[in-house]
């Protein structure tokens, strides 16, 4: 399962980040660890893009970029 897929208030892992380099940094500097906990909260009006709970802090992401994370 992958994190775009997760319905808004549902809490599950991280278990993997399979981007680049670069965004895969980004996103652990951010908090996207595996095993971290992570919740999305809310949705955009348009509908691609979220904000998720992770580490007491909200965090939007695209789904392009959430289609690229898996939990569990």
């Amino acid at each position: 399962m992958t994190l775009n897929e997760l319905k808004i208030n549902e809490t599950k892992h991280i278990q993997n980040i399979n981007c680049n380099q670069e965004i895969q940094k980004r996103f652990i500097v951010l908090g996207f660890i595996k095993g971290s906990k992570i919740t999305p909260v809310l949705t955009s009006p348009s509908g691609n893009i979220r904000a998720y709970s992770i580490k007491d802090t909200l965090i939007a992401i695209r789904d392009c970029d959430a289609i690229n994370i898996t939990i569990y």
